[in-house]
């Protein structure tokens, strides 16, 4: 952030431009009243480069102004960027200060998120003296919906959903009051001029409208219904979590057979009831950004149904964050599921007449509202790691603040994996980076992917120089990539999750990267996930590797542990295997073993992999843990859990060989696969086996950090969203004085794979432009 200097020089006109989040804010409220303070004349106004102020008067106060901008900020503002200049004075001198109307152009404006309700519209909507008294769409310049109701900028009431609502006299009167905290609240409204409830049928018939909607969603919820509940970026389906009918009727018709679901409950005290919540996570759940935090839960005097969880010890969290939802969790008193209003790899609902198609069969009634939501925005999650947040789904209160770059660069689109897609725009100086899109199997999520792409562009006014994306050719956002007939810039999918969190961390080269999780398609056509990449200025080298094995069946792996699982055995037994009492072999008919050991064998449709999350798949089934899954990482999860309730510092063999063939150290797990197969023949505890087993996949990264020789040493990919294995790594690093890394602000899983292509793509054009400026 650039400091305003004025020292030695009596200007009586300044203009001020400052970018960052100060659109949606307060921030021109805060601006006025400041320059009305110190007796300032000027104007302030939203700009599409962000917030433009002009202010003239006495040198002293002028400079009294410039230093209290920066240091009495309203509470969800951020400066990333200020410049100053001294301009010719209007003639006479000006004493009025104003708020001038917005003017368009420029890329470097931020869209906020939508922030969750705060503690005076809360009080406001339970006060029964207040006229906004039980209305559901109350808000004020700290808090509200922002990213969900933007259609364009500068972000003005014109240019949002709420244009359609003409404010009623008290509304105008709130929004013209300097001394209101409603001064310039864009999304400002009442019962009298704002949106209203509606409750429908499945078939789309008004039941009930405004408060009663409420109050009979309320009790529909009660009585064992599922609730198609139009919220902030999308609708949620509820149902009761104590009622395990009620949630098992919601996974059969959502086609959700074990994952755990998400909760809201109604306050932080019935949190503490269920859960166990460290200051840490309190302040998470508190926050203005409302996430679904990862708490670990109590084993006793619980009344959450086991069906919300199956087998799980951690819930997914969230306390209120509308005043829709703080009504509606007042009226129940209990805990509710509360997810994602789609089908399984659909993208969330938005509109209440595309849901009552998509949900046909899957909620029984519907609360919605008349308010439009321009874009989806699931909820995001987090869970605490080493003590501090970390993302794990990057959407709602997060989505779409930028990361930083160190310079400015051309525009580029970063078009995110197949899995978990985002996707990233470069903008000047910074990476903005978009909510979760989802998984791009379906049309549904390809036309909400193609969507976000074109509301960037859109609402930032940027035409794309350069497209990046990943190298393999059968992602849908490859594909889209290379129909858009821009230059293409392919990066390497573990290089991309590396330099991901290089660039949130603001940090340099030279790091080593280690990156592990389930697939990504490897420089030589192999599929990489255990890997060990060194960073340069300019590029990368794949330095390290786990020793890869065959998947018998191919991507049929991911979705069975036993296949992993025999591919695993077969590399280091053979066709000897067979002969062995072991759960993936209990777990395979005659026919299958038959079959899988022909094609391990013959070497057909059985690819080979270095990815730490298949190894995660097999010894999970070796261990008798799971062999088939029923969602993605349901195998490596158990083994998580596992570790996490077993305290052991027992590790296992293994051994570090270089490979001449293709200049990499190979690290070899056959010894720590033998001592499980020993340990599950003697029948030793499977808990402390698992905890062993991650002890020594941290002890593999701490002996390839050491080989290396660099100080850094970065952790990304979706297995170091795994507690046990992060936690112990960051401190068997630190012990041996590298300097650790992890994602915080990104997913460390593929959710922050564009903001990586983009710092790929920025930092490739940055060495043409250097080999081209000194061959000219």
């Amino acid at each position: 952030m650039q400091e305003i200097q004025t020292a030695g020089i009596t200007p009586t006109r300044v203009r001020i431009v400052v970018r960052g989040a100060v659109q949606g804010v307060g921030f021109r409220p805060f601006v006025y009243n400041l320059a009305i303070g110190l007796k300032l004349g000027g104007e302030v106004r939203n700009t599409g480069e962000g917030v433009r102020v002009e202010i003239e008067g006495d040198a002293g106060a002028i400079e009294e102004f410039q230093r209290r901008l920066t240091r009495e900020l309203p509470p969800l503002a951020f400066i990333s960027h200020l410049h100053s200049e001294i301009v010719s004075p209007c003639g006479g001198g000006e004493r009025e200060f104003t708020i001038q109307e917005s003017l368009g152009g420029g890329t470097h404006a931020w869209i906020l998120p939508d922030i969750a309700t705060c503690a005076e519209c809360i009080q406001e909507i339970f006060d029964e003296h207040s006229r906004r008294f039980r209305y559901p769409f109350t808000n004020c310049t700290h808090c509200g919906p922002r990213h969900s109701i933007i259609e364009g900028l500068p972000y003005d009431r014109a240019r949002t959903t709420m244009k359609e609502f003409v404010m009623c006299s008290e509304c105008c009167a709130e929004y013209a009051d300097p001394a209101n905290r409603r001064f310039h609240a864009q999304p400002i409204a009442c019962a009298r001029c704002g949106p209203q409830l509606e409750l429908w049928s499945s078939r789309g018939i008004v039941l009930a409208q405004r408060d009663l909607a409420l109050s009979e969603a309320a009790a529909a919820l009660c009585s064992g219904a599922v609730l198609a509940l139009k919220g902030i970026g999308g609708f949620q389906l509820m149902a009761d979590a104590r009622n395990a009918d009620a949630v098992e009727k919601l996974r059969e018709r959502k086609c959700r057979d074990a994952k755990p679901f998400a909760m809201m409950f109604p306050s932080l005290s019935s949190v503490w009831k269920e859960a166990e919540v460290s200051k840490s996570e309190e302040a998470l759940l508190c926050s203005p950004e409302a996430p679904i935090v990862i708490l670990r839960r109590k084993q006793d005097n619980t009344e959450v149904d086991d069906s919300v969880a199956p087998g799980n010890p951690f819930l997914g969290v969230m306390l209120p964050y509308s005043p829709l939802h703080h009504l509606l969790m007042r009226e129940l008193g209990f805990p509710v599921v509360a997810t994602s209003a789609n089908l399984s790899n659909e993208p969330i609902c938005i509109d209440e007449r595309e849901a009552l198609t998509c949900l046909n069969g899957v909620a029984d009634v519907f609360l919605t509202h008349n308010r439009p939501i321009a874009r989806h925005s699931d909820d995001s999650v987090v869970r605490v790691l080493d003590g501090k947040a970390a993302i794990l789904r990057r959407s709602r209160g997060y989505a779409p603040l930028p990361v930083a770059v160190a310079d400015e660069s051309p525009a580029i689109l970063a078009v995110g994996a197949h899995l978990k897609n985002t996707i990233a725009v470069v903008a000047g100086n910074h990476i903005f980076s978009s909510q979760h899109n989802g998984d791009l199997d379906s049309p549904g999520a390809l036309s909400s992917f193609r969507k976000t792409i074109s509301d960037f562009e859109r609402l930032y006014d940027i035409k794309f120089e350069a497209v990046a994306c990943d190298l393999h050719p059968d992602y849908a956002s490859t594909q889209f990539a290379s129909s858009l007939g821009l230059p293409l810039i392919g990066v390497q999918h573990h290089y991309a999750h590396v330099l991901s969190c290089m660039t949130e961390n603001e940090i340099g080269a030279p790091v080593l990267g280690v990156c592990w999780d389930g697939t990504g398609f490897g420089l030589d056509g192999t599929i990489w996930g255990g890997e060990f990449l060194t960073v340069n200025e300019t590029d990368f080298q794949r330095v390290a590797h786990l020793r890869t094995f065959a998947l018998p069946g191919g991507e049929a792996a991911i979705e069975e542990p036993r296949r992993a699982a025999l591919g695993l055995l077969f590399e280091i037994f053979g066709a000897r295997v067979v002969e062995f009492d072991l759960p993936p072999l209990h777990m395979c008919s005659p026919r299958e073993r038959s079959l899988f050991m022909k094609m391990l064998i013959s070497n057909v449709n059985s690819p080979r992999t270095s990815s730490a999350g298949r190894l995660f798949d097999a010894i999970a089934s070796l261990l008798g843990v799971r062999h088939f899954n029923q969602y993605e990482g349901q195998a490596a999860n158990e083994l998580e859990f596992l570790a996490g309730d077993f305290e052991s510092p027992l590790c296992f063999d293994f051994s570090l060989a270089y490979d001449p063939k293709t200049d990499t150290t190979v690290i070899d797990w056959e010894p720590m696969i033998r001592a499980v197969a020993g340990r599950i023949a003697q029948k030793y505890s499977i808990a402390e086996t698992a905890t062993a087993v991650h002890n020594t996949l941290a002890e593999m990264i701490v002996a390839v950090s050491r080989k290396a020789g660099i100080e850094r040493v970065v952790l990304s990919g979706g297995c170091f969203q795994n507690r046990y294995l992060t936690e112990r790594t960051l401190s068997a690093l630190r012990k041996e004085g590298f300097q650790p890394f992890i994602h915080r602000r990104l997913p460390a899983n593929d959710g922050g794979i564009a903001v990586g292509q983009a710092a790929a793509a920025i930092r490739k054009l940055r060495s043409q432009r250097h080999v081209s400026g000194c061959s000219g």
